[in-house]
Order: C-alpha cells, then sequence, then structure tokens
C-alpha cells in the first residue's frame, strides 16, 4: 500500500511541478518578450530530492526577468550529478546541479571520468547548501551505528547516481564491504521510505539537503525508525583524505518529531551541491543567473528548506572547477570578490 502510495506521490509531485512550472514560463506578456529568446536548461534531480526543486526555484528567477535577459529556461528531472555534468560537458546542457565530489572527479579526471581525463571545460557558478550522507535505518533492526549494518538489507540509494561510489567510499572507510557484508539493494529514495516501512529493507542512504520528505516519510510510519550516526576513526581519515568532504549535523528531533533518533543532533559527512555549467555557455547568461539568484537571495531561499541557510560568502566556497566568467564578473561587481 505504502508502495503504491508512494508512486501515487511522486507522480502527482510531477504532475503538479509541471503545473506550477508552467505558470512561471507562461507569466510574462508575449508582448513585452524580446523577439529573439534564447533557451537555458537546468539539470536537476529526482522529484523526491532538492535538486530539482532548486533548479526551478533558479528558473524561476530567470523567467521572472524574461524581458530583460531574453532567457528561457527549464528544469530537467535526471538521475543527478554525474548525469547533469556528463550532459553539460557534451552541450545538452547549459547548466546543472551536481555534488561537490563529482565535480571534483570530473575536474581531476578521475572516477567516472578516467577513461575521459580531466574536464577542462567544466565551471562552477556557486555553491549552495551542503548535501548531508543521511543513514534511515528500522528501530526493530538493531542498527545503532553504521557498523551495525552488517548482515542486514541496505539500498545504497538511485539506481546509476553519484550517490552511490560516495556512500561505498564511506562504508570502506568504516571497515564494510558493500559487496559482502549486508543485501546491497538498490531503490530510488522516493521508494526506500515505502520499502522500509514494508519490511523490505532495513536502512537506506540518502545524500540530501535537509528537512527532506524522503527521509520524514521513512521515519514517520508505522515501522519507527531512527536516523544513524556516520561518525568515528575511519570518517575522520576520510574527510583527511578528501577535501570535497565536510562534517554535517542533522538537527534529527526538530526537523523530523516522528522519529525514533536517540539524539537530537545527529552527526555525518556531506559535500556541497554546486551549480555548474560549461566554459561554452555564454557569459551574460552565467551572469544573469548569478544576478538573480544573489540579488534576490531571500526569495530563493524561500523556495525549499535545505535553502534557508544560504549566505552569499559560503556560496563561494567548496568549488573545485574554475568559476565561469559569467559569474566571475558578478562577484566583482558586487564586491563578493576582488
Amino acid at each position: 500500500m505504502l508502495k503504491g502510495f508512494a508512486e501515487m506521490s511522486r507522480k502527482m509531485t510531477a504532475f503538479l511541478t509541471a503545473c506550477l512550472f508552467a505558470g512561471v514560463l507562461f507569466n510574462s506578456s508575449p508582448a513585452k518578450v524580446q523577439a529573439e529568446e534564447a533557451f537555458v536548461t537546468i539539470g536537476g534531480g529526482d522529484f523526491s530530492g532538492v535538486y530539482f526543486p532548486t533548479g526551478l526555484a533558479i528558473a524561476k528567477l530567470l523567467n521572472n526577468k524574461r524581458p530583460i535577459y531574453g532567457l528561457r529556461a527549464t528544469v530537467e528531472a535526471t538521475s543527478g550529478s554525474t548525469f547533469n555534468l556528463n550532459a553539460i560537458l557534451a552541450g545538452y546542457m547549459d547548466l546543472g546541479l551536481t555534488q561537490a565530489d563529482k565535480e571534483y572527479h570530473a575536474v581531476k579526471g578521475r572516477a567516472e571520468w578516467s577513461e575521459k581525463g580531466p574536464q577542462n571545460a567544466l565551471r562552477t557558478v556557486f555553491s549552495l547548501y551542503s548535501e548531508t550522507v543521511t543513514l534511515v535505518a528500522a528501530a526493530d533492526a538493531g542498527i545503532d551505528s553504521i557498523e551495525d549494518l552488517k548482515g542486514k538489507r541496505v539500498s545504497l540509494g538511485n539506481p546509476g547516481s553519484s550517490q552511490h561510489r560516495l556512500v561505498t567510499d564511506i562504508l570502506v572507510a568504516v571497515g564494510l564491504d558493500p559487496d559482502k557484508d549486508f543485501v546491497r539493494q538498490t531503490a530510488y529514495a522516493s521508494d526506500a521510505p515505502a520499502l522500509l516501512q514494508d519490511n523490505r529493507i532495513d536502512a537506506y542512504f540518502f545524500i540530501v539537503g535537509h528537512p527532506s520528505e524522503s527521509i520524514r516519510l521513512g521515519l514517520s510510519g508505522a515501522r519507527k525508525a531512527q536516523i544513524i550516526p556516520i561518525v568515528g576513526p575511519g570518517i575522520e581519515q576520510l574527510i583527511a583524505d578528501n577535501k570535497y568532504y565536510t562534517k554535517n549535523m542533522i538537527l534529527a528531533q526538530q526537523l523530523y518529531p516522528g522519529s525514533e533518533s536517540k539524539r537530537p543532533v545527529i552527526e555525518t559527512v556531506g559535500v556541497k551541491a554546486l551549480l555548474c555549467t560549461s566554459a561554452k555557455t555564454p557569459d551574460d547568461t552565467v551572469y544573469a543567473v548569478t544576478k538573480e539568484v544573489f540579488e534576490n537571495l531571500d526569495e530563493f531561499r524561500k523556495q525549499h528548506p535545505a535553502l534557508m541557510g544560504l549566505n552569499k560568502e559560503e556560496m563561494l566556497t567548496g568549488i573545485n572547477a574554475p568559476l565561469h566568467p559569467g559569474a566571475l564578473k558578478y562577484f566583482k561587481e558586487s564586491g563578493l570578490m576582488r
């Protein structure tokens, strides 16, 4: 039943989002729009995450100024970071959301890009919120630490997403083999809560900005659940060895009052979410995106709870690829960067 509800909820979210975005796209009078418009495509993520509504918020700000910039922005639901980066580099998308670790690997020519080599055309626009590695486990599964996943049924996240490598790195850091030490399963973040509640898995990972609906659903069902800390010497060494990892905290009891989490604050790790583009994207386009987000930051923050903590200075941190000239132009004009 829960699985069916999750599927229906996902379709309804997609429908409502499409309706909302249609209103965003056509809220300007055609007579006021410049004769020639350029289309800007933004790669988001799964509907259940934060990437898609973040992309939608950026598009909304840009579309509000269509008469000024002559730009029409659209957002595409995608499988996430790696897909977005490859689409940008191939010229299929203009901008996209990605994790800081994925940007780092692309720039260095590692991991998924080891055969292609360094992706020198990749550029950063700005950074956003922290994406937190979140482990939700059923209270009856006997899981109180990440090490307790041994022998359990565990979902590692969206199929084919960049989250798998990050989660795998964390598991290896704490001494777990994801191919041998537990029953490895793969489920979309929007399906994982129902699988947990139906007792088909014992725990699931999701790397996301908080609060998250997929986390809330996993914690608020009849089968009680909690958020598990991701800490220990292995995690400390992982952070020390990889510059894109940061220590994060989840205000579990405040954000998810229905959970069984034993601590008010759960310690874990995370990476920054970034808005990326290509060196081929016109400077004027990237300048317009940057200016509209930064000069309407109060409105932008209201578009999703995960964006509420943004401040301009921190949005210039966690960057691994060079800044796009269009973004750099705005940062210098506004005094954020010399």
